[in-house]
């Protein structure tokens, strides 16, 4: 019966979520004052229902990762009428396309030198279930921006965070990940880049990509916080159902007359942005585990047994650093500062 109510309760909204075995709201988010956050894509969908709790809870200073300034300056404004000046203030936009990835080291280390801190890092952007399409790289664009997008992002702030941990606090990162990683083929070993280039369908590359977010989670979790950082975490969410542009508007582009049905038909029944932030939020403030999968409101799941397969996330941490280095080796020794900082342990 648990398994059933959870089951709803993790991915409808409204009533249905009180009906989880583990409960949790965002005003069970802790005061956060001090405290130096980032959020990528965090200007709308769940990552602005990210943004608004953050400041709402006192957040000191919150980075917002977006390709679209207009989008952003949306977002502000919205903050500024409900929290007021003070709050929006705090928020400081930078441009990032995930899918470049020279441009993310770049905005990482923009960040370092802005900043003595990072408590809390939110990777939350992402394409949504799309059909497939390579990237200027030649890489599947929902693994290249999803996954390695992030895992550059997270390697070069790593350094920070560990040094934010070693003042005592507690670091917190949130991979946004889904229940349709289940969709990733039985047969994914991630062993070579032609694997990962596969045209699996718009379920199955988005699939893919989810998988690798929550197997990044446990294999941060095995080489970072239990090998000798146990302040610094790393978790991997599932929303549920939300109302965003991604369910309303992109899933029209695979799907142009069954996507009525998620954009419409099941509309009613979705999570609105705040209520997809809320396991994130759980993950990003309140959780002292480390490789876990959570689905809304916080109920720890072991997703599929590929996601448990940690052989499985060792290929893949290393797919991803072999990629990431001979893709961007020209661009990054051109730059004078080729990838060999990468910290993907």
């Amino acid at each position: 019966m648990d398994t059933v109510k959870n089951t709803i309760a993790e991915n409808l909204g409204g009533e249905a979520q009180k009906l989880g075995t583990h409960q949790f709201t965002l005003d069970e988010v802790p005061d956060l004052s001090g405290k130096v956050a980032i959020v990528t894509g965090g200007s709308e969908g769940i990552g602005y229902g990210c943004t608004y709790t953050l400041l709402k809870h006192n957040i000191a200073k919150l980075y917002i990762l977006s390709k679209r300034e207009e989008v952003v300056k949306e977002a502000k404004a919205a903050v500024a009428r409900e929290l007021g000046e003070d709050a929006a203030n705090r928020t400081k936009w930078l441009h990032c396309d995930l899918s470049n990835w020279p441009q993310v080291k770049d905005v990482a280390e923009r960040i370092k030198k802005d900043t003595d801190r990072l408590d809390i890092l939110i990777n939350n952007a992402g394409i949504g279930i799309l059909t497939f399409q390579l990237t200027d790289y030649g890489v599947d664009r929902h693994m290249a921006t999803n996954h390695m997008g992030h895992v550059i992002l997270t390697s070069h702030l790593l350094p920070l965070m560990k040094k934010t941990a070693e003042k005592g606090s507690i670091v917190r990162i949130s991979n946004q990940a889904s229940n349709v990683h289940q969709a990733a083929p039985s047969d994914t070993k991630f062993e070579s880049p032609e694997e990962i280039n596969r045209d699996l369908g718009p379920n199955g590359n988005y699939g893919l990509s989810k998988l690798a977010n929550i197997l990044y989670a446990r294999y941060f979790a095995r080489k970072v916080t239990n090998a000798g950082h146990p302040n610094v975490l790393m978790n991997a969410t599932h929303p549920g159902f939300v109302s965003t542009k991604q369910s309303k508007e992109d899933i029209h582009e695979p799907y142009p007359l069954a996507g009525y049905g998620m954009s419409v038909a099941v509309e009613p029944f979705k999570k609105n942005q705040f209520e997809g932030a809320v396991p994130t939020m759980y993950v990003a403030t309140v959780t002292t585990k480390s490789g876990q999968y959570i689905c809304p409101p916080a109920i720890p799941e072991p997703g599929s047994s590929l996601s448990q397969d940690e052989a499985l996330g060792d290929r893949l941490m290393e797919l991803t650093r072999k990629v990431i280095m001979e893709k961007t080796k020209r661009e990054s020794a051109d730059q004078g500062c080729p990838f060999d900082d990468l910290v993907l342990h």
